[in-house]
């Protein structure tokens, strides 16, 4: 088993090809407002290094690099609105700008030997974390090349009493090495966090989706109940009173008009009781045995070619009776969508529980999970190598990971903590392997949290009749 089904339909390509490309949520007005506080900063600082330290600065240059920046900032808060959503090339247009203009005032202002060098790092960062990696790539690179040029070319830095201000040789190399992995490390490093960030949140999309169509399917089941119920006692008066009228009508067109009335009232009966049957998520039933409910979790997978070895209900009547919630119904049929998926002909389900704790495990005869992602199931959008029988088996399967993530998200939320594993060595002999020796995913959950108190169980669901 190399990674999860999702039982909602997957994203589409565009979705998944898109997910990390977040510049259109960057707002205009966000990097003005940067770098308002960059101008003001630069200004402060030239400031204070001109008047109160009495360094020797250029004043037109340092002039025009400010300058420069308030201008673009003013034009486009003028030309644009501050709520203006920024496209790709937009954005990274501005990003390189800052690079350039702050490259700028630091090769006027000393170069490397300026301590506020480092703020050249800004932009790369701000980059990596908002759009995507090639445009990360663009500003870091430009970021080393203006650092080497600066390293080399840059004014000197002078003091009041006419002194250059500059670090030995060695230090200056040293400061060139530090920003350059600097730009480097913290581009990987922020593009890392920020597409795990945005991973995290369209998986957990996918997951409110996936819930509330769950519920919406489990409110349409009540309301199905409920016609059943309300519109049972109607037909069947229909009915009677139809037959009567057809025995007792001489007129054979009115007799066969009747016996239709009988008919579409039993195909209505019909009708009522089958959608009785499949609307059993009953927003009534709050509570079911546990046997109840891995079965409804895993009917859907019942007539897929593979045998499904559920528990069977306690004879001793000690059974837990647990909460019937639509999220802990769905997790459970992704998972068992999962193991049917990739098992070869069996998939078992077993349920155990103590006084203080209740355990599922669902395993099956398939391959396992693959050892390269075992550490990382349940990540969103985890992709795992397939080999040419796992895509003859699954045919336009991508795994993305999102059925587990869905369910492992939905289960831990429900209280329960979740672990996987192989049922067997992939190095054993084939006539050592055990039955059981696909994946393992093993579910507990305290007692406390998922056990519906038994007075308050409502038995099973009653069978609609007309």
């Amino acid at each position: 088993m190399v990674t999860s089904s999702s039982a909602p339909p997957p994203p589409s390509p565009d979705v998944l090809e898109d997910r990390d490309r977040h510049s259109e949520w960057v707002r205009l007005g966000t990097l003005t407002l940067l770098r308002w506080i960059a101008i003001v900063g630069q200004t402060g600082t030239i400031v204070v290094a001109t008047s109160v330290l009495g360094m020797r600065l250029d004043p037109w240059l340092c002039g025009i690099a400010v300058g420069l920046s308030a201008l673009s900032n003013a034009l486009a808060m003028t030309l644009f609105p501050a709520s203006q959503r920024l496209s790709e090339r937009q954005a990274l247009l501005i990003l390189m700008f800052d690079t350039a203009q702050m490259a700028f005032l630091i090769g006027v202002t000393g170069g490397l030997n300026n301590p506020f060098a480092l703020l050249i790092l800004a932009p790369t960062t701000i980059t990596a974390t908002a759009l995507k990696s090639r445009a990360t790539a663009v500003v870091g690179a430009l970021a080393v090349v203006l650092v080497t040029v600066i390293w080399r070319i840059h004014l000197p830095l002078v003091d009041g009493q006419g002194r250059v201000i500059e670090v030995p040789e060695l230090f200056s190399l040293g400061q060139y090495l530090a920003l350059v992995i600097g730009v480097v490390f913290l581009s990987l490093y922020a593009r890392r966090v920020a597409y795990e960030l945005h991973s995290m949140a369209s998986a957990l999309m996918a997951t409110q989706m996936a819930l509330a169509r769950e519920q919406r399917l489990t409110a349409l089941g009540g309301v199905v109940a409920a016609a059943a119920h309300e519109l049972g006692t109607p037909l069947a008066t229909i009915k009677l009173i139809s037959s009567e009228l057809a025995q007792d009508l001489t007129d054979a067109e009115a007799r066969a008009d009747a016996r239709t009335i009988v008919e579409q009232a039993d195909r209505c009966r019909d009708i009522l009781r089958s959608m009785g049957d499949a609307g059993k998520d009953d927003a009534m039933v709050r509570q079911a045995p546990l046997s109840d409910v891995l079965r409804e979790a895993a009917e859907p997978h019942a007539r897929r070619g593979k045998t499904l070895h559920l528990p069977q209900p306690a004879a001793d009547g000690r059974e837990p009776f647990v909460q019937r919630r639509p999220e802990i119904i769905h997790a459970l049929r992704n998972v068992i969508q999962n193991a049917t998926d990739f098992a070869q002909a069996n998939v078992w389900i077993d349920a155990d529980w103590t006084a203080d704790r209740l355990e599922l495990s669902i395993t099956d005869d398939g391959p396992g999970f693959s050892p390269g992602v075992i550490g990382r199931i349940g990540d969103p959008f985890m992709r795992g190598r397939q080999t040419g029988a796992e895509i003859a088996r699954r045919p336009g399967y991508e795994g993305m990971g999102l059925g587990l993530f869905i369910a492992k998200t939905l289960l831990e939320r429900s209280g329960a903590q979740l672990s996987f594993a192989n049922g067997a060595d992939p190095f054993l002999d084939k006539r050592e392997v055990p039955a059981r020796c696909g994946a393992i995913v093993t579910i507990v959950w305290p007692r406390a949290v998922i056990e519906a108190p038994r007075s308050a169980a409502l038995g099973e669901n009653p069978q609609v009749t007309a």
